[in-house]
Protein backbone atom coordinates (compact mmCIF):
# COMPACT_ATOMS: atom_id res chain seq x y z
CA UNK A 1 0.00 0.00 0.00
CA UNK A 2 1.31 3.43 -0.97
CA UNK A 3 2.07 5.66 1.99
CA UNK A 4 -0.29 8.66 1.98
CA UNK A 5 2.41 11.15 2.97
CA UNK A 6 4.84 9.99 0.27
CA UNK A 7 2.01 9.99 -2.26
CA UNK A 8 1.17 13.64 -1.56
CA UNK A 9 4.82 14.69 -1.70
CA UNK A 10 5.10 13.02 -5.08
CA UNK A 11 1.90 14.59 -6.44
CA UNK A 12 1.95 18.15 -5.12
CA UNK A 13 4.37 21.08 -5.21
CA UNK A 14 3.70 21.90 -1.56
CA UNK A 15 1.82 20.67 1.51
CA UNK A 16 0.33 22.78 4.27
CA UNK A 17 0.95 21.57 7.80
CA UNK A 18 -1.02 22.50 10.92
CA UNK A 19 -0.59 25.23 13.52
CA UNK A 20 0.26 25.25 17.22
CA UNK A 21 -0.72 22.41 19.51
CA UNK A 22 0.37 23.70 22.91
CA UNK A 23 -0.71 27.33 22.65
CA UNK A 24 -4.09 26.34 21.23
CA UNK A 25 -4.61 23.80 24.01
CA UNK A 26 -3.88 26.53 26.56
CA UNK A 27 -6.72 28.42 24.96
CA UNK A 28 -8.93 25.37 25.48
CA UNK A 29 -8.20 25.18 29.20
CA UNK A 30 -4.84 23.47 29.57
CA UNK A 31 -3.02 24.88 32.59
CA UNK A 32 0.71 25.44 33.03
CA UNK A 33 2.20 22.26 34.45
CA UNK A 34 -0.51 20.01 33.00
CA UNK A 35 0.43 17.21 30.64
CA UNK A 36 -1.18 17.81 27.24
CA UNK A 37 -0.62 14.14 26.43
CA UNK A 38 -2.92 13.04 29.26
CA UNK A 39 -5.68 15.07 27.60
CA UNK A 40 -5.86 12.26 25.03
CA UNK A 41 -7.76 10.43 27.79
CA UNK A 42 -9.04 13.23 30.00
CA UNK A 43 -10.41 15.46 27.21
CA UNK A 44 -10.28 13.53 23.93
CA UNK A 45 -13.08 15.63 22.50
CA UNK A 46 -10.91 18.76 22.80
CA UNK A 47 -7.99 17.09 21.04
CA UNK A 48 -10.35 15.91 18.31
CA UNK A 49 -11.75 19.43 18.00
CA UNK A 50 -8.24 20.88 17.64
CA UNK A 51 -7.34 18.45 14.87
CA UNK A 52 -10.67 19.13 13.17
CA UNK A 53 -10.07 22.87 13.28
CA UNK A 54 -6.77 22.39 11.45
CA UNK A 55 -8.39 20.18 8.83
CA UNK A 56 -11.20 22.70 8.37
CA UNK A 57 -8.57 25.41 7.88
CA UNK A 58 -7.12 23.50 4.94
CA UNK A 59 -4.23 21.58 6.47
CA UNK A 60 -2.94 18.66 4.43
CA UNK A 61 -1.38 17.19 7.54
CA UNK A 62 -1.57 17.63 11.29
CA UNK A 63 0.51 16.43 14.22
CA UNK A 64 -0.69 14.18 17.00
CA UNK A 65 -0.86 15.42 20.59
CA UNK A 66 2.28 13.50 21.59
CA UNK A 67 5.11 16.04 21.63
CA UNK A 68 6.07 14.97 25.17
CA UNK A 69 5.19 11.32 24.64
CA UNK A 70 8.50 9.66 25.51
CA UNK A 71 8.81 8.00 28.90
CA UNK A 72 11.43 10.63 29.74
CA UNK A 73 8.89 13.43 29.48
CA UNK A 74 5.89 11.49 30.78
CA UNK A 75 7.75 10.68 34.00
CA UNK A 76 7.27 14.34 34.93
CA UNK A 77 3.59 13.42 35.30
CA UNK A 78 4.14 9.93 36.75
CA UNK A 79 2.95 8.46 33.44
CA UNK A 80 6.16 6.86 32.19
CA UNK A 81 4.52 3.43 32.20
CA UNK A 82 1.69 4.61 29.94
CA UNK A 83 3.78 5.43 26.86
CA UNK A 84 2.09 2.85 24.64
CA UNK A 85 -1.51 3.61 25.52
CA UNK A 86 -1.07 7.39 25.45
CA UNK A 87 0.65 7.51 22.06
CA UNK A 88 -1.59 4.88 20.50
CA UNK A 89 -4.68 6.70 21.71
CA UNK A 90 -3.41 10.03 20.36
CA UNK A 91 -2.79 8.47 16.96
CA UNK A 92 -6.25 6.91 16.96
CA UNK A 93 -7.86 10.29 17.67
CA UNK A 94 -5.94 11.80 14.78
CA UNK A 95 -6.77 8.89 12.50
CA UNK A 96 -10.47 9.28 13.29
CA UNK A 97 -10.46 12.95 12.27
CA UNK A 98 -8.44 12.39 9.10
CA UNK A 99 -10.48 9.40 7.95
CA UNK A 100 -13.75 11.25 8.51
CA UNK A 101 -12.50 14.22 6.49
CA UNK A 102 -11.46 12.00 3.60
CA UNK A 103 -14.79 10.18 3.67
CA UNK A 104 -16.75 13.44 3.67
CA UNK A 105 -14.58 14.99 0.93
CA UNK A 106 -13.81 12.37 -1.71
CA UNK A 107 -10.47 12.99 -3.36
CA UNK A 108 -9.00 14.76 -0.35
CA UNK A 109 -6.01 13.30 1.48
CA UNK A 110 -5.22 14.18 5.10
CA UNK A 111 -1.98 12.97 6.65
CA UNK A 112 -1.62 12.12 10.34
CA UNK A 113 1.90 12.83 11.57
CA UNK A 114 3.09 11.31 14.83
CA UNK A 115 4.74 14.08 16.83
CA UNK A 116 7.97 13.12 18.63
CA UNK A 117 9.62 15.85 20.69
CA UNK A 118 12.89 15.92 22.65
CA UNK A 119 13.31 13.88 25.81
CA UNK A 120 14.31 16.92 27.86
CA UNK A 121 17.38 15.02 29.10
CA UNK A 122 21.02 15.70 28.27
CA UNK A 123 23.18 13.04 26.71
CA UNK A 124 26.38 11.74 28.25
CA UNK A 125 28.84 13.17 29.20
CA UNK A 126 26.91 16.42 29.81
CA UNK A 127 24.02 14.46 31.33
CA UNK A 128 22.99 10.91 32.15
CA UNK A 129 21.07 9.89 29.02
CA UNK A 130 22.80 7.16 27.03
CA UNK A 131 22.42 6.63 23.29
CA UNK A 132 20.92 3.18 23.83
CA UNK A 133 18.34 4.46 26.32
CA UNK A 134 17.37 7.32 24.01
CA UNK A 135 16.92 5.03 21.01
CA UNK A 136 14.81 2.68 23.11
CA UNK A 137 12.62 5.53 24.37
CA UNK A 138 12.01 6.90 20.89
CA UNK A 139 11.36 3.42 19.48
CA UNK A 140 8.81 2.76 22.21
CA UNK A 141 6.92 5.94 21.32
CA UNK A 142 7.24 5.46 17.57
CA UNK A 143 5.90 1.91 17.63
CA UNK A 144 2.83 3.00 19.60
CA UNK A 145 2.17 5.85 17.15
CA UNK A 146 2.53 3.46 14.23
CA UNK A 147 0.13 1.00 15.84
CA UNK A 148 -2.37 3.82 16.26
CA UNK A 149 -2.30 4.54 12.54
CA UNK A 150 -0.05 7.54 11.82
CA UNK A 151 1.21 8.00 8.25
CA UNK A 152 4.58 9.54 9.11
CA UNK A 153 6.73 10.08 12.20
CA UNK A 154 7.49 13.76 12.80
CA UNK A 155 10.56 14.42 14.98
CA UNK A 156 10.48 18.09 15.97
CA UNK A 157 12.06 20.91 17.98
CA UNK A 158 15.39 19.14 18.32
CA UNK A 159 18.62 20.87 19.34
CA UNK A 160 21.41 18.27 19.18
CA UNK A 161 22.70 15.84 16.58
CA UNK A 162 22.80 13.08 19.18
CA UNK A 163 19.10 13.37 19.91
CA UNK A 164 18.13 13.59 16.25
CA UNK A 165 20.19 10.49 15.48
CA UNK A 166 18.64 8.56 18.36
CA UNK A 167 15.12 9.64 17.42
CA UNK A 168 15.63 8.66 13.78
CA UNK A 169 17.00 5.25 14.77
CA UNK A 170 14.10 4.70 17.12
CA UNK A 171 11.52 5.85 14.58
CA UNK A 172 13.22 3.75 11.93
CA UNK A 173 12.16 0.57 13.70
CA UNK A 174 8.62 1.13 12.38
CA UNK A 175 9.43 1.38 8.68
CA UNK A 176 7.35 4.57 8.38
CA UNK A 177 8.62 7.72 6.62
CA UNK A 178 10.41 10.15 8.93
CA UNK A 179 10.51 13.96 9.04
CA UNK A 180 12.83 15.82 11.38
CA UNK A 181 13.07 19.50 12.27
CA UNK A 182 15.36 21.42 14.57
CA UNK A 183 14.78 24.69 16.40
CA UNK A 184 17.29 27.37 15.42
CA UNK A 185 16.68 29.82 18.22
CA UNK A 186 20.11 31.00 19.38
CA UNK A 187 22.41 33.08 17.14
CA UNK A 188 21.11 31.39 14.01
CA UNK A 189 21.98 28.00 15.46
CA UNK A 190 20.24 25.46 17.67
CA UNK A 191 20.69 25.62 21.41
CA UNK A 192 23.47 23.01 21.08
CA UNK A 193 25.27 25.00 18.37
CA UNK A 194 24.16 23.32 15.13
CA UNK A 195 24.00 25.59 12.07
CA UNK A 196 21.55 25.06 9.19
CA UNK A 197 24.33 23.87 6.85
CA UNK A 198 25.59 21.41 9.47
CA UNK A 199 22.06 20.08 9.90
CA UNK A 200 21.68 19.46 6.16
CA UNK A 201 24.95 17.52 5.99
CA UNK A 202 23.98 15.56 9.09
CA UNK A 203 20.55 14.61 7.72
CA UNK A 204 22.21 13.20 4.61
CA UNK A 205 24.37 10.95 6.82
CA UNK A 206 21.44 9.42 8.72
CA UNK A 207 20.18 5.88 8.23
CA UNK A 208 17.29 5.71 7.61
CA UNK A 209 17.37 9.06 5.85
CA UNK A 210 14.42 11.34 6.65
CA UNK A 211 12.21 12.10 3.66
CA UNK A 212 11.96 15.74 4.76
CA UNK A 213 13.71 18.03 7.19
CA UNK A 214 13.67 21.64 8.24
CA UNK A 215 13.04 24.09 11.04
CA UNK A 216 10.25 24.76 13.50
CA UNK A 217 9.61 27.11 16.40
CA UNK A 218 12.58 29.40 17.05
CA UNK A 219 12.31 33.15 17.64
CA UNK A 220 9.86 34.39 15.03
CA UNK A 221 8.74 34.20 11.41
CA UNK A 222 11.57 36.35 10.04
CA UNK A 223 14.31 34.31 11.71
CA UNK A 224 12.63 31.10 10.56
CA UNK A 225 12.74 32.31 6.95
CA UNK A 226 16.42 33.15 7.34
CA UNK A 227 17.03 29.59 8.51
CA UNK A 228 15.13 28.15 5.55
CA UNK A 229 17.22 30.25 3.14
CA UNK A 230 20.41 28.72 4.54
CA UNK A 231 18.96 25.19 4.64
CA UNK A 232 17.97 25.51 0.98
CA UNK A 233 21.42 26.76 -0.01
CA UNK A 234 22.99 23.61 1.45
CA UNK A 235 20.24 21.20 0.36
CA UNK A 236 20.34 18.65 -2.43
CA UNK A 237 18.12 19.13 -5.50
CA UNK A 238 15.53 16.59 -4.35
CA UNK A 239 15.45 17.54 -0.67
CA UNK A 240 12.08 18.41 0.87
CA UNK A 241 12.36 21.30 3.34
CA UNK A 242 9.89 21.97 6.14
CA UNK A 243 9.06 25.39 7.62
CA UNK A 244 6.90 25.72 10.73
CA UNK A 245 7.52 29.19 12.10
CA UNK A 246 6.16 30.80 15.22
CA UNK A 247 3.37 33.32 14.78
CA UNK A 248 5.52 36.39 15.20
CA UNK A 249 7.30 37.24 18.45
CA UNK A 250 6.04 36.13 21.89
CA UNK A 251 5.19 38.70 24.57
CA UNK A 252 3.57 38.66 27.99
CA UNK A 253 0.22 40.30 28.53
CA UNK A 254 -1.92 39.89 31.63
CA UNK A 255 0.14 36.90 32.74
CA UNK A 256 -0.21 35.05 29.43
CA UNK A 257 2.14 34.50 26.53
CA UNK A 258 0.78 35.90 23.28
CA UNK A 259 2.19 36.29 19.77
CA UNK A 260 2.20 39.44 17.66
CA UNK A 261 1.82 37.77 14.26
CA UNK A 262 -1.31 38.74 12.36
CA UNK A 263 -3.03 36.56 9.72
CA UNK A 264 -1.66 38.98 7.12
CA UNK A 265 1.90 38.57 8.39
CA UNK A 266 1.61 34.78 8.41
CA UNK A 267 0.24 34.83 4.87
CA UNK A 268 3.31 36.76 3.74
CA UNK A 269 5.51 34.41 5.77
CA UNK A 270 4.02 31.52 3.75
CA UNK A 271 4.78 33.23 0.46
CA UNK A 272 8.32 34.22 1.35
CA UNK A 273 9.20 30.87 2.89
CA UNK A 274 8.04 29.16 -0.33
CA UNK A 275 10.33 31.53 -2.22
CA UNK A 276 13.10 30.51 0.19
CA UNK A 277 12.68 26.85 -0.74
CA UNK A 278 10.22 25.19 1.67
CA UNK A 279 7.79 22.59 0.31
CA UNK A 280 5.98 21.87 3.58
CA UNK A 281 4.70 25.02 5.29
CA UNK A 282 2.82 25.39 8.55
CA UNK A 283 2.86 27.34 11.78
CA UNK A 284 4.22 26.71 15.23
CA UNK A 285 3.63 28.47 18.55
CA UNK A 286 0.79 30.98 18.49
CA UNK A 287 -0.54 29.89 15.09
CA UNK A 288 -4.34 29.67 15.22
CA UNK A 289 -6.89 28.47 12.69
CA UNK A 290 -7.37 32.08 11.56
CA UNK A 291 -3.68 32.25 10.73
CA UNK A 292 -3.84 28.90 8.97
CA UNK A 293 -6.68 29.99 6.72
CA UNK A 294 -4.56 32.94 5.62
CA UNK A 295 -1.59 30.66 5.05
CA UNK A 296 -3.73 28.31 2.96
CA UNK A 297 -5.01 31.12 0.78
CA UNK A 298 -1.52 32.51 0.32
CA UNK A 299 -0.04 29.15 -0.64
CA UNK A 300 -2.81 28.37 -3.10
CA UNK A 301 -2.38 31.65 -4.98
CA UNK A 302 1.39 32.10 -4.81
CA UNK A 303 3.85 31.13 -7.52
CA UNK A 304 7.31 30.82 -5.89
CA UNK A 305 9.81 33.38 -7.07
CA UNK A 306 13.38 34.44 -6.35
CA UNK A 307 15.10 33.61 -3.08
CA UNK A 308 14.40 36.44 -0.61
CA UNK A 309 17.20 38.75 0.39
CA UNK A 310 17.87 39.79 3.98
CA UNK A 311 16.40 43.22 3.23
CA UNK A 312 13.22 41.70 1.83
CA UNK A 313 12.77 39.44 4.85
CA UNK A 314 13.10 42.36 7.25
CA UNK A 315 10.86 44.65 5.19
CA UNK A 316 8.06 42.11 4.96
CA UNK A 317 8.27 40.20 8.25
CA UNK A 318 10.17 42.43 10.64
CA UNK A 319 13.69 42.51 12.11
CA UNK A 320 15.81 39.39 12.43
CA UNK A 321 18.07 38.72 15.39
CA UNK A 322 21.75 39.56 15.16
CA UNK A 323 22.61 35.90 14.72
CA UNK A 324 20.18 35.45 11.84
CA UNK A 325 21.44 38.64 10.18
CA UNK A 326 25.02 37.36 10.35
CA UNK A 327 23.82 34.01 9.03
CA UNK A 328 22.24 35.64 5.97
CA UNK A 329 25.35 37.75 5.43
CA UNK A 330 27.55 34.66 5.57
CA UNK A 331 29.43 35.95 8.57
CA UNK A 332 30.64 34.24 11.74
CA UNK A 333 27.47 33.79 13.72
CA UNK A 334 29.44 32.43 16.66
CA UNK A 335 30.65 35.98 17.23
CA UNK A 336 27.15 37.41 17.41
CA UNK A 337 25.82 38.43 20.81
CA UNK A 338 23.49 35.81 22.32
CA UNK A 339 19.83 36.44 21.69
CA UNK A 340 16.80 35.22 23.54
CA UNK A 341 16.04 31.53 23.31
CA UNK A 342 12.48 30.39 22.68
CA UNK A 343 12.82 28.05 25.64
CA UNK A 344 13.66 30.92 27.96
CA UNK A 345 10.89 33.04 26.47
CA UNK A 346 8.15 30.55 27.08
CA UNK A 347 9.40 28.65 30.10
CA UNK A 348 9.76 24.94 30.66
CA UNK A 349 6.08 24.28 31.33
CA UNK A 350 4.83 25.72 28.08
CA UNK A 351 7.68 24.14 26.12
CA UNK A 352 6.48 20.79 27.42
CA UNK A 353 3.06 21.56 25.99
CA UNK A 354 4.35 22.73 22.62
Amino acid sequence: MTNRFLKLLNERPFLMADGATGTNLFGMGLMTGDSPELWNFEHPERIEALHQSFVDSGADLFLTNTFGGTRNRLKLHQAQDRVHEINKRAAEIGRKVADAAMKDQPGRDVVVAGSIGPTGDLFEPMGTLTEADAIAAFAEQAKALAEGGVDVLWIETMSSKEEVAAAVKGAGTTGLPIVTTMSFDTNGKTMMGISPAEFVAFVHSLDPKPVAYGANCGVGASDLVATIVKLAEAAGPDDVIVAKGNCGIPFYEEGKIKYNGTPELMADYARIVRDAGARIVGGCCGTSTEHLRSIRSALDTHEPGAKPTAAEIVARLGPVTEGAAALLAGGDISAAAPKRSRRRERGAAENAAF
